[in-house]
């Protein structure tokens, strides 16, 4: 659960990053300030935790999380090493999703390292780089393939994959805009492309863009209709915002977002889109000792949910038994959801469901 914020420099990567993890990490106006990339880990925002453990009273609460990874910002030739481009590539390698960070305010005292504003120009910029090096890549995997079918015919159709994803890249379309069937997705998935990997365009809007509306902030349409086209996801936000929202407490924070007519900060908004974004889905223990919040992937059978507890969980599996969040909240007890016939016992072949309340049976 990596996520990877990437941009060009200047356009507000390690502002969005701070605001975040208040992790601190540089931020300045000149480019390549940020060259290791900088790490943070933060919590899922989850109201059925705190209500939870109002019930259980425990003694620790642990939420789900997700990763950031600010990557130094990239520029053109970046592919070719330029402005330490290979060793960002590699850090975009290493994540989940990215979080494309994209300017859509004007500001004469922020410089843009191309002069101009221009999200779709700045887009193009980041994804032409991550495409150079994809289609080295895929060139890579073309010449294995052919080799291998001289022993093996069965990977004719891989190997027509291979040249129709190539062909994408080479007209500068990122892998992730094509149609797969669910075998081509499993041959993907193997080859690890960047520009496969979902994305989210952060439009990084001024402070009274919220106030004016955002369907008025001309760039960040432009970013809306070009992400349709490839399978991306848009998220206004303003990293300045962020930034003093971060510094406030529970009211404070509250009444900052109500004067802006906000129910909740874009961060949260960005963290929860980032982690359905990955498909990924929350099942909860609760209990006097603990109350936890367990990230699976969406579609996980109970035994492997189980797992992610422990090993034994998984290898000794009996049965699973479940109680959905809203049924138990409706009755207010466990005790009480159980007298209504609410907590079931399920068996192996149960896909979990979020928001799923469980208590394993295991035996090894």
């Amino acid at each position: 659960m990596k996520l990877g914020i990437v941009g060009l420099p200047n356009v507000g990567k390690s502002t969005l990053f701070n605001a975040i993890t208040q992790a601190g990490a540089e931020s300045a106006n000149y480019p390549f300030c940020t060259i290791e990339p900088n790490i943070g880990i933060v919590d899922v925002p989850d109201e059925r935790i705190d209500k939870l453990a109002e019930m259980y009273n425990p003694k620790k609460v642990t939420r789900a999380y997700i990763e950031f990874v600010d990557i130094a910002g990239l520029v053109k030739g970046a592919s070719k090493g330029e402005g330490l481009g290979n060793k960002f590539l590699s850090h975009i390698r290493e994540v989940d999703a990215i979080v494309h960070v994209v300017r859509c305010f004007d500001d004469t005292n922020i410089t843009h390292v191309d002069g101009s504003i221009n999200p779709l120009r700045d887009i193009e910029t980041i994804n032409l780089e991550l495409i150079f090096s994809d289609v080295e890549i895929m060139e890579r995997r073309i010449d294995r393939t052919k080799k291998a079918m001289k022993g093996d015919k069965s990977l004719a159709k891989e190997l027509e994959l291979l040249q129709r994803v190539k062909e994408a890249l080479e007209d500068g379309k990122p892998a992730r805009s094509l149609e797969y069937t669910s075998d081509e997705l499993e041959i993907m998935k193997e080859i690890s492309l960047i520009s496969m990997k979902p994305v989210i365009y952060a439009a990084n809007v001024a402070e009274d863009d919220f106030q004016k509306g955002i369907e008025n902030n001309q760039y960040v349409k432009m970013v809306e209709e070009l992400a349709a086209s490839e399978n991306a996801q848009v998220m206004p936000v303003s990293a300045r915002i962020e930034e003093e929202i971060s510094q406030l407490d529970g009211e404070e924070k509250q009444m900052f977002l109500e004067e802006l007519g906000m129910n909740e900060s874009g961060l949260d908004r960005l963290i929860k889109a980032s982690y359905t974004l990955l498909g990924l889905i929350s099942y909860l223990t609760a209990g006097e000792p603990e109350v936890r919040a367990w990230t699976i992937k969406n579609g996980t059978k109970a035994p492997q949910a189980a797992g992610k507890i422990h090993s034994d969980f998984e290898k000794g599996f009996i049965r699973a038994e479940v109680v959905s969040y809203d049924d138990l909240m409706e009755c207010g007890t466990m005790t009480a959801a159980k007298e209504k016939g609410l907590v079931r016992s399920e068996g192996k072949e149960y896909v979990m469901k979020d928001g799923d309340i469980v208590l394993f049976r295991f035996n090894v």
